[in-house]
């Protein structure tokens, strides 16, 4: 056993003596548990040994979670993240991809993935080169077999002719003797834990009788990993472990479920054997369609690296995110929430579009991460610091969500006040007294995703459940009024400052005041309105935001002060809530200037998202301030249903679970995509997953209701979960067959037309 720097080297059994004599507790199961050593501790060099393990049963591995020896030997689990008070990023060692460096001492690296078929070596060269030339620090490439790893080092000899030396990463499933061939060309090999050796993709229930008939099967893992360590060790190629929640092996499922857990115990395997062979030089991925579970396979793998005194690097993406402002939103949400809290050496945003596409929004979010390091920006610091003093209790290992309680309408209520939030998740909506002219009334209606029947607007699934008025129409205007009443009358909320209603009265309004006022006022409101809202902007002591408990609001507003960390501030809210038992619903109120719509779905998704996967909020506002404001009321309010739909609160429309598209694809991914959502886009509650081939598509399929999967050259299968039901149907007619699927399960709704 021999120490470097604290950090642990393992070995074969027979040095166990070794370990001991050096400080390392042996476990009666043989594994070894480190004591706490200064970095300057004596070290015996691995190159001293005989031998590294040759077997699985030589390995010193990860002691078991599932049994409990994990929490015995090393305690149990504590932090995830350097600081749960200011971003400070996890200090992460230094792996080498080529010219390229990953690690907390080195910028965040941006990479992508190619989508053109790896064996045409002309347009690969020509998509990597247009992808370097875009700002990418790696591109990632499909290895399906022996021709795409021949074609790969005519890839890679071609970028180098042409003054080319950003790294290529071999995206491997399957193949491990392929992995081993096109190590030689590429600077990095990527594995999937869950077929890398497997060669299997089913979900076959096994039934393990004890831990040990689990741990028994590590042999054919160790035997297929293995000679690519020694290949990668010896060429010094770097590794990244990628485990992805819709490919985990039906041995880690069967025996951990489709879980985080499951996710992370099989990325521990696979890094035990490098461990093994002395190999560090590897990187790991979470990698999820769903941003909950992204977030939380994570900070688990975190919390377990700061256990195990180990400092690998992480590679951050939401795989499967999709396109548009929602594909953005929903990588906003993973990977900005990870960021956020200082985790994350390298990203990648799988967008269904040219690869090209994906450098804005992850070079964006890779700026923004920057912008927060305390040690590297004065202004991020003097932010973090700002913020009163609070413990963080939250648990980060599993996902529960604070909601608050429901507006419930009273006898004497002349409007339905328990319509004006909704239980999961609330959309309220600015809007503007010029919006509710007689001319422009009916165009609002439509913004805010009411129905209307001879001009009158009734809610429907997407609407609005709220608006917010900064001013309001004058008395004398009648026609802005009575279309504001006419929203009251369908149960639409109606938000206003008090000191508004106050001036320019009107009935059965929420009056919003900033919680110091509504404390000096005992919660009093002006005549006209029937609840109070409460705006909290994080500057308050402890006490006073206790008080949100007495005054009793409909709502509060969270709107972190300009001088605060927004993410600290809302915490340290959220944790005074918790221990005061107070179950107000919060609603986020995020406030822009941009006129940029991905800048939008970016900062959202990290902002708010980053709160929302902690469980932490009942909805959005997003308020356009400024002289002009950039967006319509319909876009704006689609945000922030995308906000919540993302965040896996409310479903208000179809949910696409896409690929990104690589060489493996056997239709054309984007065409396809557009067919399906134009088909079936308007399918509130349900999830459709369309991937390119079968790697992902099952697995990935486990949020999905439907699936269709490219299996051969111009056919695809359709799954309903995760059975295939129709098999081999051509490209030309599978839209229409899916269509068939969904109404043959009675979740079909045909769409509405459009009136005039």
């Amino acid at each position: 056993k021999s120490i470097k720097g604290g950090k642990m080297v393992q070995v074969t059994r027979q040095y166990a003596a070794a370990a001991t004599a050096l400080g390392l507790a042996l476990s009666a199961e043989g594994f070894t548990v480190p004591r706490r050593q200064s970095s300057s501790s004596a070290a015996i060099s691995s190159s001293s040994l005989d031998a590294y393990p040759t077997s699985a049963s030589d390995v010193l591995w990860t002691p078991s979670w599932k049994s409990g020896a994990r929490d015995e030997q090393l305690g149990p689990l504590g932090r995830y993240c350097e600081d749960l008070y200011s971003v400070r990023r996890r200090p992460t060692r230094t792996v080498t991809c080529g010219p390229v460096k990953f690690g907390s001492e080195h910028p965040i690296v941006r990479q992508t993935m190619a989508t053109t078929d790896t064996a045409n070596v002309d347009a690969s060269i020509e998509q990597i080169m247009r992808c370097a030339d875009e700002g990418f620090d790696l591109v990632r490439i499909t290895v399906q077999g022996k021709r795409e790893a021949n074609a790969a080092m005519q890839i890679r000899e071609g970028l180098f002719k042409k003054g080319y030396t950003i790294p290529l990463c071999a995206d491997m499933h399957f193949q491990p003797k392929v992995a081993q061939l096109v190590a030689e060309a590429v600077e990095k090999i990527r594995i999937n834990p869950g077929n890398f050796a497997d060669g299997r993709k089913d979900f076959e229930d096994k039934v393990y009788e004890s831990e040990a008939d689990y741990v028994a099967e590590r042999q054919y893992l160790f035997d297929a990993m293995v000679p690519l360590v020694e290949t990668c060790k010896r060429l010094d190629r770097c590794m990244r472990i990628g485990t992805n929640h819709g490919s985990l092996s039906s041995r880690v499922l069967s025996y951990y479920g489709d879980t985080p857990r499951g996710m992370v115990e099989s990325a521990l395997e696979f890094a035990d054997i490098c461990r093994s062979q002395d190999y560090h030089n590897f990187v790991f991925s979470m990698k999820a369609s769903n941003p909950l579970v992204m977030v939380q396979s994570y900070r688990l793998l975190a919390s377990e690296m700061y256990r195990l005194d180990w400092d690998y690097p992480l590679h951050l993406g939401v795989t499967e995110a999709g396109e548009g402002e929602d594909g953005r939103m929903k990588s906003a949400v993973g990977i900005g929430t990870l960021l956020a809290d200082g985790l994350g050496d390298t990203v990648r945003v799988s967008l269904t579009e040219d690869p090209e596409f994906e450098y804005k929004p992850c070079n964006r979010l890779s700026e923004m991460a920057e912008a927060r390091l305390a040690a590297k920006n004065p202004g991020a610091k003097e932010r973090q610091e700002a913020v009163r003093t609070y413990v963080d209790t939250r648990d980060v290992t599993s996902y529960a969500r604070r909601v608050g309680d429901l507006p419930v309408t009273a006898a004497d209520d002349k409007v339905d006040v328990g319509l004006f939030l909704n239980p999961n998740g609330s959309v309220i909506s600015a809007v503007n007294p010029w919006m509710l002219s007689a001319d422009s009334a009916p165009y609002l209606y439509k913004e805010l995703g009411f129905k209307t029947a001879v001009g009158m607007p009734f809610k429907d699934v997407a609407t609005s459940d709220s608006i917010f008025m900064r001013t309001l129409p004058e008395a004398d205007k009648k026609d802005e009024r009575t279309a504001l009443r006419r929203m009251m009358e369908v149960g639409t909320g109606v938000i206003v400052p008090a000191e508004e209603l106050e001036r320019n009265p009107l009935d059965n309004t929420v009056a919003l005041m900033s919680l110091e006022d509504a404390v000096k006022a005992d919660g009093k409101i002006p005549d006209c309105a029937i609840r109070l809202a409460i705006e909290i902007d994080g500057s308050e002591d402890d006490e006073t935001i206790a008080k949100v408990k007495d005054l009793n609001p409909l709502m509060v507003f969270i709107s972190i002060a300009d001088g605060l960390s927004q993410l600290h501030a809302s915490r340290r809210i959220f944790e005074i809530f918790k221990s005061n038992d107070i179950n107000t619903p919060a609603i986020h109120h995020f406030k822009t200037t941009s006129d940029d719509s991905n800048e939008i779905a970016l900062g959202l998704g990290t902002k708010v998202g980053s709160l929302l996967t902690d469980g932490n909020g009942d909805g959005i506002l997003i308020e356009q301030v400024g002289e002009t404001a950039n967006f319509s009321v319909d876009f704006v309010r689609n945000t922030g249903f995308s906000l919540l739909q993302g965040c896996r609160m409310r479903n208000t429309k179809t949910e696409f679970v896409s690929c990104p598209s690589c060489g493996r694809t056997l239709f054309d991914l984007q065409e396809t995509t557009a067919s399906i959502t134009e088909a079936t886009g308007h399918l509130p509650g349900v999830t459709i997953a369309v991937m390119g081939c079968i790697v992902n598509g099952p697995g990935e399929m486990a949020d999905a209701d439907f699936g269709y999967v490219g299996t051969t050259p111009g056919k695809v299968d359709l799954y309903y979960g995760k059975e295939i039901v129709r098999k081999g149907i051509k490209n030309e007619d599978a839209v229409g067959e899916l269509v068939e699927l969904i109404k043959s399960y009675d979740m079909w709704q045909d769409k509405e037309e459009v009136g005039g």
